[in-house]
């Protein structure tokens, strides 16, 4: 680029095409009797600034010699380089990382060059040809072998080969790759994830024999009407095609019809074959599934699909986009074990060989071009997006191309996606009509043009509730073009994301699910996204915590939202999995212990309830009192049934009695063990679900040299605050609190137009009340503390009034809170903040667990008794933010050793508990987990009540009844230490 002509052409890495030299792409293949030869393993690298900042003798010299002095250094490849101490990763969702005028980049062009050596086996073929194949280069790649160059290649995430026979030798092979950072093919990849350049999946060496398979292509349809599986494969060159299992052999080309299981997401059957041709033998896995739009709706084998799907990027902590088949695999059965069905390859087609394992162990898979333009939306109209610029046609179309190739014979892959936030433009029009010529056997998806001109479905990101029923009913509002609209309208309807998993929640998932089931045309989503994409890092003094954006010194960043994922970092199943876990089990069941019944629903849209066992459990106080084994019929999807509980064991113990039905795994299979949960449902009965407030009168307060004593209490005699309850002595005595280190939920998203809470609650000054002391009164009825609890410079306020009496060796607390002034505004929360010593360090609890819940994320939560230390009760959002409550507590206890237990149990309804280490203060000022130093201080919440969670980091807050409005707030709590 230096002291370039203005008119002289472009390089090659800035060039619209997508490269040359290399072969038509092909279908990938799970095995072959072709010799392979994997050069994945340490390469010599070398890092320059620019993109012409070194010369190729690297790569063309004969006598050259990587040397440490001259920068040249070991690799790891796969891999990339900025994660092995070569410059460093950056994260941006929509914001180019460069400045915008394609097909153009940046003179700083961080360029890595290749270089490795390597000898052929002594039993490698000497006839037929050879493939040299890169299955991901990150983001433009020019090659070499043995001096010779091969040509060029973009596309990140898709493979590219070249015939390499002629140039290769016994020993001393020199393959040479250099790797642009940032090329045309960039304005293309603004996929909301870090830069992260490199070879980063696995090169290889194929041995293709005179005669071997060039491409192949299965087509295995089936007839639901008849049972009857429709087999024909295509090959280049013909040969035949065996299927033991099955009785066949049969030309390639030939039609075979007979009797089959179909292949389905619930009964993922495949069946072995071999096609053979005269040089080879290529294993064929197939699956027979036809896929189908009729009637408005999406079919699979002549049945209505319902999507439990997931968004998946492919990241691993250290290795970034550099994935093993462990890590995948372990992906897999983590979907499979939490109920999820269909996963979106957001956004580019993933390692093949993770569409091998959806094929093995059963996921509905929306395949993803690599493709996506995001930051034109900053400019009017788009102007500029490639998919709108005919220059880049070529290129779009090649990355559709290799996609459909390569995946093509994946029973898993249902629907092709053109890509994700391209605005609209021809080239996505073309992508689509190469696509449904070559593969007119799936559906084609595209979300971000709502005319859906270029796709099958009706898909929409983050609509909300109410919108999404419109939708369900074909009520939602009409497009301009007739014929435009009449194709919309009957499209089924997807929501490609939606229940933004970022942080504390997200909320609504429910309400979303409710909405599936009711409107056949809602054909469920995808939840964004699967994992959080955090870096570990440590502090100077040795703690560790996960990084994100602006952690890597980038000049632009979006922060922590690229930790966004139901999963952390170190793949831990966050709140947020569990709760969807729950939401779309495939049983539902409902109990009813008056009439004695069980309602199972079988919501499967395939499978029977055959492979579930069944149990029931009858608990009081959260201890077990009898159960057994359930006896279910085997029902067929969508049917239900009524099964009788056995009556109500007879017991004399006092409490809340709780029906549980479960269903589990009859028997082992390939993604969990026998036993493993996939649904329940519960049922408290008998006994009030908390104790009543109490109507004796207990004995009244009286003035002391020490305080004011009550019962077994004692308060301080200035303003009425609680110091010692029998031998425990409170540190930090009880008094309202409001306020929540808001989540990512709370705080919203940039863009968006509607108020965020947390937005408006800093401005109006919930983070920072002030508690007024108005008087304490001693009456024969209790101890009566009244404060006025508000914001500076603020007109509102709540009037509060502590009520304390005696009950035995209890005390009983009534608050009362009553807002003050003009409220416009929700609050975080409702409740009573205390303080511990540090040592009260364990929790037992009877209410919901074991995990967190709140208001509209609390399917999840299983009554019953529970025990955890205050440091397990925390989750780690990678962004510290309110986390840890467990919700409908009837009684709780904290208990230190050698010290009196604190007892906490609801009055006439239950409350939400959190015990932690540090204060919502110091949570929220928190940027990592590394900046949570704990206190000498257990701070225990007891709340009646919680704004919701909602999704609004990215998608609609919480809905209305979740809202958390001022109001008139009355509830009770008994403490007492023991």
């Amino acid at each position: 680029m230096r002291n370039r002509p203005e008119d002289a052409p472009l390089p090659y890495y800035e060039d619209f095409s997508p490269g040359h030299g290399d072969l038509p792409p092909r279908a990938w293949r799970p095995a072959s009797d072709a010799a392979r030869l994997s050069l994945d393993g340490t390469w010599d690298f070398r890092l320059s600034d620019t993109a012409e900042g070194a010369d190729t003798a690297f790569a063309t010299a004969e006598d050259f010699r990587p040397d440490a002095a001259a920068g040249w250094h070991p690799l790891a490849v796969p891999g990339h380089w900025v994660l092995q101490g070569h410059g460093a990763p950056a994260y941006t969702n929509v914001r180019y990382p460069f400045p915008v005028d394609p097909p153009r980049v940046p003179t700083e062009n961080p360029t890595g060059d290749h270089r490795r050596v390597f000898d052929l086996p002594e039993e490698w073929p000497e006839d037929g040809e050879s493939v040299l194949r890169f299955d991901g280069v990150e983001s433009c790649a020019r090659v070499w072998l043995n001096g010779r160059e091969l040509g060029v290649f973009q596309g990140s995430r898709l493979p590219h080969e070249f015939a390499v026979g002629g140039l290769l030798r016994r020993a001393g092979n020199v393959l040479a790759v250099r790797v642009h950072q940032w090329s045309a093919g960039s304005y293309l990849e603004d996929q909301d994830m870090w830069w992260l350049p490199g070879i980063f999946r696995e090169v290889n060496l194929l041995h293709r024999p005179a005669g071997a398979v060039e491409d192949h292509f299965v087509h295995a349809g089936f007839d639901h009407a008849t049972g009857e599986g429709v087999l024909r494969v295509e090959s280049s060159p013909a040969g035949r095609v065996l299927v033991p299992e099955l009785g066949l052999d049969l030309a390639t080309g030939e039609e075979a019809r007979v009797p089959v299981e179909p292949w389905t997401a619930e009964t993922p059957r495949l069946y072995t074959g071999e096609l053979v041709t005269e040089g080879e033998r290529v294993e064929l896995r197939i699956g027979f599934r036809t896929v189908a739009i009729e009637d408005g709706l999406f079919k699979v084998n002549g049945r209505r699909v319902l999507f439990r799907g997931v968004n998946r990027h492919e990241f691993h902590p250290e290795r970034g986009r550099a994935l093993d088949l462990a890590t995948m695999r372990e992906d897999v059965l983590l979907m499979k074990r939490n109920n999820i069905n269909a996963v979106r390859t957001s956004h580019y087609p993933p390692h093949p060989a993770f569409l091998q394992l959806c094929d093995e162990l059963g996921l509905w898979v929306v395949d993803e071009c690599d493709l996506e333009t995001h930051g034109f939306c900053d400019f009017e109209d788009w102007r500029g997006n490639p998919v709108a610029d005919e220059r880049f046609t070529p290129a779009l179309v090649d990355r559709a191309r290799r996609m459909v190739e390569r995946d093509k014979n994946h029973p898993s892959v249902v629907v092709w996606s053109l890509g994700n936030e391209c605005g609209a433009g021809e080239g996505l029009g073309a992508m689509s009509r190469w696509i449904r010529e070559r593969d007119p056997e799936r559906a084609v998806h595209y979300e971000n043009d709502h005319t859906s001109r270029d796709s099958d479905f009706y898909s929409r990101m983050y609509a909300p509730h109410a919108e999404v029923e419109l939708i369900g009913r074909r009520e939602e509002e009409a497009l301009e073009d007739p014929e435009l609209d009449a194709h919309r309208r009957s499209s089924p309807f997807l929501l490609c994301e939606y229940a933004h998993a970022m942080g504390n929640g997200p909320g609504g998932l429910a309400e979303y699910q409710r909405l599936f089931r009711e409107h056949e045309r809602c054909q469920g989503g995808f939840v964004w996204e699967w994992i959080d994409h955090g870096f570990p890092k440590t502090t100077a003094d040795g703690v560790p915590y996960f990084g994100y954006g602006g952690d890597f010194g980038e000049e632009l960043h979006d922060g922590s939202f690229v930790c966004d994922g139901l999963l952390f970092p170190d793949r831990t199943p966050s709140p947020g999995l569990l709760e969807y876990r729950k939401v779309i089990e495939p049983v539902l069941m409902e109990i009813d212990p008056v009439a004695g019944v069980v309602e199972v629903r079988n919501d499967q849209d395939f499978a029977d309830l055959g492979a579930f066992a069944f149990e029931w459990v009858y608990e009081v106080e959260g201890e077990s009192v009898a159960g057994g084994p359930l006896t279910v019929p085997p029902l067929g999807p969508g049917a239900s049934a009524r099964v009788e509980l056995p009556g109500r064991p007879g017991t004399d113990r006092p409490g809340t009695g709780v029906w549980t039905v479960r269903a589990a795994l009859a028997a082992d299979t390939a993604w969990a063990a026998r036993g493993h949960r996939v649904a329940w449902a519960q049922r408290a009965v008998g006994e009030r679900a908390v104790e009543p407030a109490p109507t004796t009168p207990g004995p009244a307060p009286r003035r002391t040299d020490e305080g004011i004593a009550l019962g077994p209490a004692l308060f301080d005699a200035r303003d009425g605050a609680l110091l010692r309850l029998g031998g425990l002595a409170v540190p930090h005595a009880p008094r309202l609190d409001v306020w929540r280190a808001p989540t990512d939920n709370d705080l919203g998203a940039s863009w968006q137009d509607d108020e965020r809470h947390a937005e408006v609650w800093r401005a109006l000054g919930l983070d920072r009340m002030r508690h007024r002391l108005d008087g304490v009164a001693l009456a024969d009825d209790g101890l009566t503390v009244r404060s006025r609890v508000a914001p500076a410079a603020a007109e509102v306020g709540l009037a509060t009034t502590y009520h304390w009496r005696a009950v035995g060796d209890e005390l009983l607390l009534t608050v009362t809170v009553q807002p003050e002034g003009p409220w416009r505004s929700t609050l975080p929360k409702v409740g009573l903040r205390l303080g511990l010593p540090a040592a009260y360090g364990t929790v037992t609890w009877f209410g919901g667990g074991p995990g967190e819940a709140y208001p509209d994320t609390r399917q999840a939560a299983a009554l019953g008794r529970h025990r955890a230390t205050v440091d397990a009760l925390q989750t780690p959002y990678v962004r510290p933010q309110e986390n840890g409550a467990r919700a409908d507590v009837r009684w709780a206890e904290l208990a230190a050793d050698g010290a009196p237990t604190l007892r906490v149990t609801a009055v006439d309804e239950p409350f939400t508990l959190t015990a932690r280490r540090w204060t919502p203060e110091h949570l929220d000022a928190a940027r990592h987990t590394s900046d949570l130093v704990p206190s000498e201080t257990v701070w225990v919440h007891l709340d009646h009540a919680h704004h919701g969670m909602g999704s609004q980091s990215c998608g609609p807050g919480p809905l209305p009844e979740y809202h958390l409005l001022p109001r008139e707030f009355r509830f009770a709590v008994r403490l007492a230490a023991r």
